[in-house]
């Protein structure tokens, strides 16, 4: 847990013609396991191949064929489990959901209903603005992704590409914690985060390898603390699950659209039926796609062709040793090791090559003159020319090489931005660019004071107003630094000029 004390946020209000509703919110996301393999096959999980490309005999359900575990799939589960705090459970069981789909070969799906691999873990979700939402985990399990359907390809025929079946995905499943849309995106996000640092799911959303299927409900205020009390679910409405959102800010735009249709239904004297829904961001609505199924709908049995997944807790501490540093760790290391801000140490742990690319820049140097370097002229340059951190042109050497440049005195901020700009643009050894291109700062006082005085000299005018408003000062500062070619020591340049206009 991090090092610092956070609020819980307000609860999000939706006013409707009667009264005002709060939001109660749970979220299921698909992730699907980084692994080279399938879950019960050998064939390839490469995104962007051939239609119908990477498919074994057991993923087109061919007769005969039996599905064998991916170990490494299994190992991926119990290590976001670990990191998200959660109870890995050492005895574990797939089930078959059955039900029909055209891009589902096998007429049911290899899932785990009653005997998860990961337990009740818990996330903490920051807002940004000091306060943050504990939101519990109930269980992660396994299970297969279906294939795609494609039906734009053809006016009078559907499509069925299978390269996407029996790729394992991680259902993390969370309790009704969440109480707005903002914290909806928020959770997602810090999810993807975590598990991009675990390097057990990318959290691509426009891959599809993560997406969320989100339960919204509406409450009376002071609904939700009873049913947090006694666990009732009667407190609170009745849920509609809006299925396959791939995109946090649709995501926040069903939530609201969503709620307020059961707000109105509501009012009106109504009841809402627990269904499963689509949201269509066009539209700016959500539509019904079937009614909710239960358990029993899918006639969950025991997987007849696979035996309970038995680990050992060896096996299960082996992992927990070799997790890496997680963001909530890191940014709370960032923050006291460096001296950065709350905003500045969340934006450098957003992922984990930002997050190594400072840590090299502040290496040996001042955390804070770092971090603004990073975040403000290199994030800032790489996000106008739509870069990422792996792709920058300046390496941390190279930026850390321009810092030194400042802290020594050798060149100003403003000489400093320039010398980044050609690093940039063109490469090279910072000191060695200084050097070549005479852009050292002028530090030798004589010197400025001779331009101090010249300027001084020139304008008897200027000089009397601003004995008058020393305000009126840094006009001369500036034109010092003009005719210096921007090169003479701002903080000696800006003292003569407050001594030679005293008199």
């Amino acid at each position: 847990m991090l090092d610092l004390t956070y609020e819980t946020p307000k609860i999000r209000t939706i006013a409707g013609a009667k009264q005002d509703w709060e939001l109660v919110i749970g979220m299921e996301v698909h992730a699907q396991v980084q692994s080279n393999a399938k879950l019960f096959s050998a064939a390839s999980t490469q995104f962007g191949a051939e239609p119908n490309a990477n498919v074994a005999f057991v993923d087109a359900a061919m007769p005969g064929m039996l599905p064998t575990i991916n170990e490494y799939c299994v190992e991926q589960a119990v290590r976001t489990g670990l990191g998200l705090k959660a109870q890995i459970n050492l005895m574990s069981a797939f089930d078959r959901k059955n039900y029909f789909y055209p891009d589902l070969p096998q007429g049911y799906q290899i899932s785990q209903l009653y005997h998860p691999i990961v337990g009740e873990g818990e996330v903490l979700v920051e807002m940004g603005d000091g306060t943050a939402r504990l939101v519990r985990i109930e269980r992660i399990h396994l299970e297969q992704d279906a294939g795609k359907s494609i039906h734009d390809m053809d006016p009078n025929m559907s499509f069925v590409d299978l390269n996407r079946t029996g790729v394992a995905l991680m259902e993390i499943v969370s309790r009704p914690d969440i109480r707005g849309p903002e914290e909806a995106a928020a959770y997602l996000a810090k999810l993807r985060q975590i598990m991009r640092y675990l390097g057990t799911c990318n959290g691509d959303m426009q891959s599809g390898a993560m997406r969320a299927d989100v339960n919204v409900s509406i409450c009376q205020p002071g609904a939700y603390e009873k049913f947090q009390g006694t666990g009732d679910f009667s407190h609170l409405g009745t849920r509609c699950e809006i299925k396959n959102m791939n995109s946090m800010r649709f995501i926040q735009q069903a939530i609201d659209v969503e709620a307020k249709r059961q707000i109105a239904i509501v009012e009106a004297g109504g009841e809402v039926v627990q269904e499963t829904r689509l949201f269509d961001p066009d539209k700016q609505e959500t539509r019904s796609m079937r009614s909710k199924e239960e358990a029993h709908d899918y006639r969950y049995f025991p997987d007849p062709d696979l035996l309970p997944l038995e680990i050992e807790q060896s096996w299960v501490d082996d992992i927990a040793a070799s997790l890496p540093e997680l963001p909530d760790a890191k940014k709370s290391r960032f923050i006291n090791d460096f001296g950065l801000s709350d905003y500045d140490a969340s934006v450098l742990t957003a992922d984990l090559d930002s997050a190594a690319y400072f840590e090299a820049v502040a290496q040996g140097r001042d955390g804070k003159m770092a971090a603004n370097w990073v975040i403000n002229e290199l994030f800032g340059r790489l996000k106008k020319d739509e870069k990422s951190i792996t792709d920058s042109p300046v390496t941390p050497d190279q930026l850390g090489g321009v810092i030194d440049l400042i802290a020594s005195d050798a060149i100003s901020g403003k000489i400093a931005k320039d010398l980044f700009e050609i690093v940039y643009t063109e490469g090279g050894d910072p000191a060695v660019i200084v050097e070549e291109r005479g852009m050292k700062q002028v530090t030798d006082t004589g010197a400025i004071e001779a331009a101090v005085d010249e300027i001084i000299a020139a304008n008897p005018d200027q000089v009397a107003k601003a004995r008058e408003n020393p305000k009126l000062a840094g006009w001369f500062v500036g034109q010092v630094m003009k005719a210096t070619g921007g090169k003479a020591n701002p903080k000696a340049v800006n003292q003569l000029v407050a001594a030679k206009l005293r008199g």
